[in-house]
């Protein structure tokens, strides 16, 4: 690598930036005051997104060829050798600017929101952490510094989660998503030993080298690469909330509005999809692990989709679209087409990050109020709020020409194309597809549109500041304009998103894409179904909550045991109460606890103990000070020693040794 490209050589200061922040801001922000805490916050990661662009605009100038550097070793055991290893190529690229990027947006949007919050400088200094956490986990050029990355963010949302930690709901909230993705964890450890175990190494490069010569197995062969890849698999659908560990994000809304942009949009639940495209050709090396993958993220994109459909908090809607949405991505590298999910990806970054902000400015503007029947006619006192989330919901609802149209269109388009139940995968999906488009205009009419529902001469609403206004329209037009990349490839010219991307997943995707003209009219056709399923979801939406709003309620009493399956969420969190989670609690307690530790443990060592004491005590009394009482120990050991020596002849030999 040419000596003059020195932010590629220095790359460690992208993550190192907001790592220094917060630090600083850990250990003396409580006693600054909150500009200082802000200016930390913001400055360092502002600094480390200009870095990246730099490092960025580096990579480009370089011809955009693989950037691998070792800084130094972290652990050597043998031959085993894992270093502070990062890269740049394609992948990184998009990951790392949208980290920073959108992260760095939605630092600026929390000056605003969290103004008069307690614990101002802590909350900057754990978003700080995530940041740094985030950006290891995307740079890293093997899978043990990866893994770093992966636990850390598992840790900064804990905290971030439970960060009104004395509320209860929060701070079990934080447990539940730490412990949920543990689970996942477990899996994604066992699956980077079994590929040390083949390969010898943890780096990517190596790996990818070697599993490449490899043969693929055979669809339902459980084969070292197959077992492998379903592990990291086990290990992304607990970080990116796919079913059956999709529990924890829901609930994880208990954290402040900004935190759950940050979790639920740009970072850490993509961080699933970021390793399966990752790991892209051990995954293409076992089509039952891809199939796996396409049938969970279909599965999760239409189970989430329907729970969406009839909750009442603004923010548990756009928390089951985000689980619908990563079901997307996984849907798409299921059926190899890779470039196709990063692509949502980073769509989905920009429109669902404006849709969480723009919701935290609702719940700004509502003093604190989440449930949408209780608001309304929103729309005409806060017109920037209502506008940049108009966009987001036409972005995520698949409208052209906003972002998520082209995104979404490509996946379905390559889950037809499937050799494997392609038809089934589509039509599931462009049913997701339209009741995301239903549920996000819902959203938008009962909050926005209609009389109001709240008490006007209670409820001030009110604008937010133009430090949460600022993001806010940034993402507006990135979700407007985010997926135009693609947009040469209606008129049969080339998709430069793909063509950037191709580097890294090469020829693989080459059915996928289908560049004959047969493939492209087909195409074509798609986009105009998906277009006429968003739109049919919103006319429904339309027709329920603006021209017949009693409708609404009377479909929820005719069909009472559907709605309440799914306001109570197909009762999956009570189904894991009952079949997990008490069992395992009454298991600790009586068991584990009560029985082995108290009983067990604790029993013997006490025992010995007070054994060691009653002896002790007991001995403890021949020491009277009584001369007489000491005259007839002596004369009793006498007669003891004496019958010994006379009628047992060894114990004899044994005394007379003794003498001499």
């Amino acid at each position: 690598m040419p000596a003059h490209h020195p932010m590629l050589e220095s790359l460690w200061i992208v993550p190192l930036l907001p790592l220094l922040g917060s630090a600083v801001n850990g250990l003396l922000g409580a006693k600054w005051p909150n500009k200082y805490v802000t200016a930390t916050a913001i400055t360092s990661t502002g600094l480390s997104f200009l870095c990246a662009v730099e490092a960025v605009r580096e990579f480009f100038h370089s011809g955009q060829a693989l950037f691998h550097k070792e800084f130094f070793t972290w652990i050597t055991a043998g031959s085993f050798r894992a270093g502070f290893d990062l890269q740049m190529d394609q992948l990184t690229v998009v990951m790392v600017l949208v980290v920073t990027g959108v992260g760095w947006l939605i630092h600026i949007y929390s000056i605003g929101y969290m103004a008069h919050e307690g614990g101002y400088y802590r909350f900057f200094s754990y978003l700080n952490l995530f940041m740094f956490f985030m950006l290891i986990l995307v740079l890293a050029a093997n899978y043990a510094l990866l893994f770093v990355g992966w636990e850390g963010v598992g840790l900064s949302s804990y905290l971030l989660i439970g960060f009104w930690f004395l509320k209860k709901s929060a701070s079990d909230a934080g447990k539940k998503a730490f412990i949920v993705n543990r689970i996942g964890d477990f899996g994604f450890m066992l699956g980077m030993f079994l590929l040390f175990r083949a390969f010898g190494t943890l780096d990517f490069a190596q790996i990818f080298a070697k599993a490449d010569l490899w043969p693929k197995d055979a669809m339902g062969h459980l084969g070292t690469l197959t077992i492998a890849c379903l592990l990291l698999f086990m290990g992304a659908t607990g970080k990116s909330a796919q079913l059956p560990l999709y529990v924890w994000l829901p609930d994880a809304m208990e954290g402040p509005t900004p935190v759950s942009a940050l979790i639920h949009a740009a970072t850490m639940v993509t961080a699933g999809v970021y390793v399966v495209a990752r790991s892209h050709i051990l995954f293409s090396h076992s089509p039952t692990a891809m199939l796996v993958v396409a049938i969970v993220g279909c599965a999760t994109a239409f189970f989430a989709a329907t729970i969406g459909l009839v909750q009442t908090d603004i923010k548990k809607v756009l928390a089951y679209s985000t689980v619908s949405q990563l079901g997307y991505m996984f849907l798409a590298c299921g059926v190899g087409a890779f470039t196709a999910g990063i692509f949502h990806l980073m769509t989905h970054a920009f429109f669902k990050a404006l849709l969480f902000l723009a919701a935290g400015s609702v719940i700004h503007a509502m003093g604190g109020e989440q449930e949408m029947p209780k608001m309304g006619g929103l729309g005409k006192k806060i017109r920037w709020t209502y506008a940049t989330m108009l966009i987001a919901t036409l972005a995520i609802a698949g409208i052209p020409p906003f972002a998520g149209f082209f995104s979404k269109d490509a996946i379905l388009f390559a889950s037809l194309q499937s050799k494997a139940g392609g038809l089934v995968l589509y039509a599931v999906g462009l049913l997701a597809a339209v009741l995301t488009a239903f549920y996000m205009f819902r959203l938008i009419f009962l909050t926005f549109s209609g009389q109001p529902r709240y008490e006007e001469k209670k409820v001030h609403v009110h604008e937010s500041p133009w430090s949460m206004r600022g993001p806010l329209v940034v993402l507006a037009i990135l979700s407007t304009v985010g997926g135009w990349f693609a947009l040469p490839t209606l008129y049969g010219g080339a998709d430069h998103f793909a063509n950037f991307l191709g580097p890294v997943f090469g020829a693989r995707e080459a059915v996928q894409t289908g560049a004959e003209a047969a493939a492209h009219q087909l195409e074509l056709i798609l986009s105009g179904v998906a277009v006429v399923a968003a739109l049919v979801g919103l006319a429904v939406a339309y027709w329920l909550y603006i021209r017949n709003p009693r409708k609404a309620d009377d479909l929820a009493t005719s069909m009472k045991p559907a709605y309440t399956t799914l306001l109570n969420k197909y009762y999956v969190d009570e189904f894991y109460a009952a079949a997990v989670v008490r069992p395992l609690v009454w298991l600790s307690t009586n068991v584990f606890w009560k029985a082995i530790d108290v009983a067990g443990i604790d029993g013997t060592v006490n025992g010995i103990a007070h054994g060691t004491s009653a002896t002790g005590d007991g001995v403890r009394h021949s020491q009277s000070g009584n001369t007489r009482s000491y005259a007839v120990w002596v004369v009793a050991g006498a007669i003891v020693v004496l019958a010994m020596i006379f009628f047992w002849p060894s114990a004899s030999k044994i005394a007379v040794g003794l003498v001499r």
